[in-house]
């Protein structure tokens, strides 16, 4: 059957000479695997830019009930980004988003609080004015409440340290390695309280912003399991200033 639906584009890879297989975050079926026949080529009625990492767009797709793999009959933009494509620090917060999306999400329905998360997430992304460094970690943050393992927002005032093993704020320095200290802690509660629009108003130094950020992938690897290697971190560690 033919579906006609909103998405957001999270993965892109080449398939064969002139074709693509994207990951496609839908407003009503959830993550879908398209493959798109024929877009690279240079007379194509679908235009390969429309299905970059991180587009927002309108999709007529068709849908065989208990395929993995579908196929796209038409596509359009349904929202034109301004800055990312020309910001190179933007784009490599966009990336990482969109990475860390398409390597944790694993619904099949529709999810409108979370199609929306996303896509608001992405549009504030290009429309912002000002520091972008602590978007990645409140992005984080916003979407392991969706995944299920949101740290709890509301740790007692003695509760110094923060367990990344069990997601909880403890009075007591846990004996295992996998926690923040004191300062960290402090740092993620405030963040835990931040709406992701506000969380630039949190003044925070690089050195800050990086180790947050890999406490937080660890702290992903430690309540998904197996999640795949994320690769983009790296790039965006450089920009995080």
């Amino acid at each position: 059957m033919l579906i006609t639906t909103k998405g957001i584009v999270l993965k892109s890879i080449k398939y064969g000479e002139t074709s693509l297989i994207v990951d496609i975050f839908t407003e009503q079926l959830g993550l879908r695997k398209y493959i798109v026949s024929g877009v690279r080529k240079k007379k194509s009625r679908i235009g390969a830019a429309l299905l970059q990492v991180m587009s927002q767009v309108e999709i007529v797709a068709y849908e065989r009930e208990g395929k993995d793999l579908n196929r796209l009959k038409e596509i359009r933009s349904a929202f034109v980004y301004q800055n990312i494509p020309l910001n190179i620090h933007k784009g490599a917060v966009g990336l990482f988003m969109a990475e860390m999306a398409q390597k944790t999400l694993r619904e099949t329905e529709a999810n409108q609080p979370l199609y929306d998360f996303l896509s608001k997430s992405f549009i504030h992304l290009d429309t912002h004015v000002g520091s972008i460094g602590n978007l990645p970690l409140c992005f984080l943050l916003e979407l392991s409440a969706f995944l299920g393992f949101l740290p709890e927002t509301d740790p007692d005032i003695n509760e110094n340290y923060f367990d990344l093993e069990n997601g909880v704020f403890t009075h007591v320095e846990p004996l295992h390695n996998n926690h923040l200290d004191v300062e960290h802690s402090q740092i993620l509660a405030i963040l835990l309280n931040a709406h992701f629009e506000k969380c630039h108003e949190l003044k925070l130094n690089v050195q800050q912003r990086r180790f947050l950020l890999e406490k937080l992938l660890d702290y992903y690897r430690f309540h998904i399991e197996n999640l795949p290697v994320i690769n983009s971190h790296l790039i965006l560690k450089e920009i995080l200033g």
